[in-house]
């Protein structure tokens, strides 16, 4: 199994720790994710210790105050090394009033024009900008791999799928509440699937009392198994299969 999404430099544990913990529930791969200058450091330094972790680098949307070009060179830098695989996460988030709509806009573009630029996947952040987001990528991401990360929109599911996009899920799809993401990834094609964390946040349901961290992915994966009607081992053989194609690792 892998983790396509997660933070190790958020806890809850020591990096050494969760990835130890994450190698012995059976993970091959981590991809973890740089939101901000910090962070992005943090997952390279991270990807070059484990062998089993790789990064993606991005600017975050409710990190974009004040986004200038000077981030978009050090993204232009931090991309050209070999541990990283993807740009992201990036988008939209009209949710949280962190960032001006202008910043994240601006961030957004010079991140969609990187990934083309270096020809890497692209990871998507949205909340409460599904029409916008769906527009940017339509218009803009022609051509790119693009991951929906964390998948929270069940109703444009077919339009996401439509145009090529990943769908990857997230331990909220456990949640008793959910079952309209749920719903969706019955639905996902297997070969259109992954699976993440996003730790430390959203644990899974069957663990939820804890901080989330990569091992628990597995929870998340038989819950989306069991709703699928199908084997563990198939949907990790397809999950580890999908990864390894759009990520190359």
């Amino acid at each position: 199994m892998i983790d396509s999404h997660t933070h190790l430099d958020r806890g809850p544990a020591p990096e050494a720790e969760l990835v130890a913990q994450a190698r012995e529930a059976g993970l091959t791969r981590i991809l973890t994710i740089g939101m901000d200058a910090e962070s992005r450091r943090a997952a390279l330094n991270a990807a070059e210790t484990y062998p089993e972790v790789y990064a993606a680098i991005g600017h975050h949307p409710n990190e974009a105050t004040g986004y200038t070009d000077a981030i978009t060179a050090e993204l232009r830098e931090q991309a050209q090394h070999p541990r990283c695989l993807a740009i992201g996460e990036t988008g939209l988030d009209d949710f949280r009033d962190y960032a001006p709509r202008a910043d994240q806009e601006r961030a957004f573009a010079a991140q969609i024009e990187l990934a083309h630029e270096v020809s890497k996947p692209l990871i998507i952040h949205t909340r409460a900008a599904e029409d916008d987001t769906i527009e940017w990528l339509t218009t803009r991401a022609q051509g790119l791999e693009v991951v929906m990360h964390c998948f929270s929109m069940p109703t444009r599911l077919e339009e996401c799928l439509a145009n090529g996009w990943w769908i990857s899920f997230a331990g909220n799809v456990t949640y008793p509440k959910a079952q309209d993401l749920a719903e969706a990834a019955e639905k996902t094609p297997l070969d259109r699937l992954l699976v993440e964390t996003d730790a430390p946040y959203l644990t899974p349901q069957v663990v939820r009392k804890e901080r989330n961290r990569p091992a628990y992915v597995a929870h998340t994966a038989r819950f989306i198994a069991e709703r699928r009607g199908i084997a563990y081992e198939e949907l990790d053989a397809a999950v580890e299969a999908n990864a390894a194609k759009l990520f190359g690792w």
